[in-house]
């Protein structure tokens, strides 16, 4: 999953296109050595073992064979000013499934309705903890859904399950739609950007946050990256 983020086949917070936008695209690799993941016990709910033949791990600090970063929010930090968009109608979605957050991170905009869908046929407690949005925690039975909105920007809401201590997952929520979550590739495009003067910011649930300069004229495209080095 690369550029904007894709849930169930929505680009989540999308901008309109235009016709003199510009773009910043690149990726982020991580330098180092990869921390071992921690292996997960399931075993105090057997819906959720059984769900898993194999071991699972936490999704802390996920590379591929390269280096490259997944679950790093990328996004316009400052150089939009006063500027005001307008919210998506139309719903993203985070999964409860095998008993795992999907996706691990996700970005929404301020107002879009978030859809939770619980598809495990044991019963979940969704709990995010912002600072600077109201606090919800709702049970949701097997195989159901809810809706919720948060309505101001954050980066990044954590997210647990009170029933499932391992569950836990990030929800960044924007004023704005210029973001992406990169995907196995470490890969992020911030497409329709008005042309000017930006910082842009990667932000990653362990390894922290990262910021560039960059200035883009009409339809110019610039390559940037981030690399974060090990713990």
């Amino acid at each position: 999953m690369t550029g904007l983020l894709t849930v169930r086949g929505v680009r989540a917070g999308s901008p309109p296109p235009t016709t003199t936008g510009a773009i910043v695209r690149g990726t982020v690799r991580f330098e180092g050595k990869v921390p071992p993941p921690k292996t997960i016990d399931m075993t105090a709910d057997p819906v959720c073992a059984k769900q898993h033949p194999g071991a699972v791990t936490l999704q802390e600090v996920v590379t591929d064979s390269s280096g490259d970063l997944q679950n790093v929010v990328v996004f316009v930090s400052d150089g939009l000013g006063d500027q005001k968009f307008d919210p998506p109608a139309q719903a993203a979605t985070v999964e409860q499934k095998g008993c795992m957050y999907l996706p691990h991170v996700m970005a929404v905009r301020a107002g879009q309705p978030l859809q939770v869908v619980n598809d495990d046929a044991t019963s979940h407690n969704i709990h995010p903890t912002p600072a600077n949005n109201r606090e919800w925690n709702k049970a949701e039975p097997p195989n159901s859904k809810l809706e919720e909105a948060f309505a101001r920007e954050e980066i990044a809401i954590p997210v647990k399950c009170n029933l499932h201590p391992w569950m836990k997952g990030y929800i960044a929520v924007f004023k704005h739609p210029f973001f992406a979550v990169t995907g196995k590739d470490g890969a992020f495009d911030l497409s329709n950007l008005p042309p000017g003067s930006y910082t842009i910011t990667a932000w990653h649930e362990k390894l922290g946050s990262s910021t560039q300069k960059v200035t883009v004229g009409t339809n110019e495209t610039k390559q940037i990256s981030f690399v974060f080095k090990g713990m």
